[in-house]
């Protein structure tokens, strides 16, 4: 009996039409012999529809398409099983499934959230959880994780956009006390590049602030690396056991990879899913990069990489695959980690295959331990057989509207 795979993706963020490309290259690699494979695609306005057309990137370009031949579900747990049932005056089961899996980015989906809700019902699924997600999605969080486990990162300092609000003066003097420029700016809990500038003054840092507020509550700037090299490298596992993905260099015509190099090959749709005629090359997702593999990086700067993405990895907890990302000045011969992604795009396939673990594999593997994890999950002890509200009843007399139990 094939194991039913349900695939959750899109959702409320600005990383909503990354999401779509990663989660259809994923579902066309799926091991199809093996797994019934359910998508579950949750819109910008929070609706969650499944149905076979799900699996075709063309049709996200028509949204009246999905609306018409998808059921609008929502997921749920119903006598051991987990169910996704329409919604509307005709309520029926649509489809069950076994274990989730999240392809999500950015806030709202990555950050925990969805994490949450899975864990709530009780549903195994696949990647890290709520605890990993959110450090992994909120930059502040994860470097001072870093900080404390001795993991080497760059000079930055952050501050929330209310108090760039309310004193202006006082968040740049923050910002000159601590760094030097150049600097970068970034909305603390995006990905995808999105309200990322660099600045080398004051004008060039104020308008990045203003435009990183747009998109987030909390900023992070750091000191841009010197001579700079950005390698990333994938982590496959969970707490217990870990592999190690061949290292990338990225190939940047910007100071940082941009969304339109990431997902549009150098386009100007930025932040935007491309229109009818760039629809192919953006569904190669993250694959569309320039990149070299292996990175051309010296045995010492290979053994930093391979060892700090190991302890990233295990500080917050992860679990799936995730990508670390690095920025390496190779005058100073020095790696620090910029960032790891829970939820890597395009689930970080294309550094995996050069070492021979091609997608279906890696997809398997995932699911595996996704698996794995429930098991040591429910075999902890999260809640206890008695009440201690037992004899607490004379607790109420006297409250208004009570009656006596």
């Amino acid at each position: 009996m094939k194991i039913k795979v349900g695939v959750i993706f899109g959702g409320e963020s600005v990383e909503h039409e990354v999401s779509i490309i990663s989660a259809v290259q994923a579902m066309n690699k799926m091991d199809s012999e093996k797994y019934e494979i359910i998508p579950i695609y949750i819109t910008k306005d929070r609706q969650w529809y499944t149905g076979e057309i799900l699996k075709e990137i063309e049709n996200y370009q028509d949204m009246d398409l999905i609306k018409r031949y998808c059921k609008k579900v929502v997921l749920y747990e119903r006598n051991g099983a987990f169910v996704l049932q329409s919604k509307g005056l005709f309520k029926r089961i649509v489809k069950e499934i076994d274990i989730a899996f999240p392809i999500v980015h950015g806030t709202n989906v990555e950050d925990g959230t969805l994490q949450g809700y899975l864990q709530t019902i009780g549903i195994p699924y696949v990647g890290s959880n709520v605890y990993a997600s959110v450090i992994g999605q909120d930059k502040v969080y994860m470097k001072q994780v870093f900080e404390s486990e001795g993991i080497p990162i760059k000079n930055y300092t952050w501050f929330y956009d209310n108090d760039y609000k309310l004193d202006s003066a006082a968040v740049l003097d923050k910002i000159h006390k601590n760094l030097k420029y150049p600097v970068i700016i970034k909305p603390a809990t995006l990905g995808s590049s999105v309200g990322i500038a660099t600045a080398k003054n004051d004008e060039e840092l104020i308008e990045g602030i203003e435009d990183a507020i747009q998109y987030d509550t909390k900023i992070v700037v750091e000191e841009l690396v010197k001579n700079l090299k950005e390698v990333n490298i994938s982590v496959l596992g969970n707490y217990k056991n870990q592999e190690l993905s061949a290292i990338e260099e990225v190939i940047s015509k910007e100071d940082f990879l941009t969304y339109e190099e990431k997902y549009i090959g150098g386009g100007k749709a930025k932040g935007k899913m491309p229109v009818k005629g760039t629809m192919k090359s953006a569904s190669k997702g993250m694959a569309a990069a320039d990149r070299k593999i292996p990175a051309d990086l010296t045995k010492a700067l290979e053994k930093q990489v391979r060892e700090s993405a190991l302890a990233a990895f295990k500080a917050i907890g992860s679990s799936g695959v995730c990508r670390i990302d690095f920025l390496v000045d190779t005058k100073e011969k020095k790696a620090y980690v910029n960032e790891i992604n829970s939820i890597p795009g395009s689930l970080a396939f294309y550094l995996w295959a050069p070492i021979g673990k091609e997608y279906t594999e890696l997809l398997d593997d995932m699911i595996n331990i996704g698996i794995k994890d429930y098991k040591t999950r429910i075999h902890k002890t999260h809640s206890f057989e008695t009440n201690i509200l037992q004899g607490f009843s004379h607790g109420f007399k006297g409250m208004k509207g009570t009656k006596k139990f």
